[in-house]
């Protein structure tokens, strides 16, 4: 199992998770490299999901030769994803590669920068958009963003997610890099959600960002820096 438990937090440890990790780390991967290495994190992260969290049944199959007792995943048409617009958008379409009949959800949040953290270590977040599919008891829900810093964008995205609708049987707030204010802040919130990442930083800077991190996300992805 390359899933481990840390504190408040579950850590993604397998080997290419961790070498793409470092790759897109490195401020000199530009932004093909870096929008590639995040799908291919995204589908490293979907498959121990599917490892970790999933259960198996026997099935029968008919091969060329003769009938043969096979094993299947349960429950991969009961799989939501949530999208963080915009900097999750790569790191889904991983994703989709292991749950390619996932449905999909999006919500366009972001905190407001200028104003700076308050003295709880939270930001100001804006909901611009949400577009949600229905969410039943036994999904498996996973809400995904590469970057969980103060956990502020997080908390609001996961009252929408729940917001008259049920908790699901796996529920899961998926990123690459966290830190650990953050983590606790979405825990202490959320504590329904298991939280997994790749990778739990050293600390948030003044200004909110995870240190060493990955820089901004979406602007290393989507090239607007």
């Amino acid at each position: 199992m390359t899933i481990e438990k840390r504190g408040d937090a579950h850590l993604i440890t397998h080997a290419m998770a961790k070498d793409t990790l470092s790759k897109i780390r490195d401020e000199n991967t530009e932004q093909v490299g870096f929008r590639k290495g995040l799908v291919k994190l995204g589908r490293i992260c979907g498959y121990e999901i599917i490892d970790g969290a999933m259960d198996t049944e026997y099935v029968s199959i008919d091969t060329p030769l003769t009938e043969t007792t096979g094993e299947r995943v349960k429950g991969l048409d009961d799989v939501v994803i949530i999208n963080v617009l915009r900097a999750a958008t790569p790191f889904v379409e991983g994703l989709l590669k292991a749950f390619p009949r996932a449905k999909q959800g999006v919500i366009s949040a972001g905190r407001d920068e200028e104003a700076g953290m308050n003295e709880n270590g939270e930001f100001p977040i804006t909901i611009d958009y949400v577009k949600l599919p229905e969410i039943k008891e036994d999904d498996t829900v996973i809400v995904a963003d590469p970057m969980l810093a103060t956990g502020s964008t997080m908390c609001a995205v996961l009252d929408e997610v729940l917001n008259e609708q049920p908790n699901p049987e796996n529920f899961f707030v998926l990123s690459a890099v966290s830190a650990p204010d953050g983590l606790l802040h979405v825990h202490e919130q959320f504590p329904e959600a298991d939280l997994l990442t790749v990778s739990i930083d050293d600390h948030l800077n003044d200004d909110g960002f995870i240190v060493p991190g990955l820089g901004d996300a979406g602007d290393r992805a989507f090239r607007t820096a």
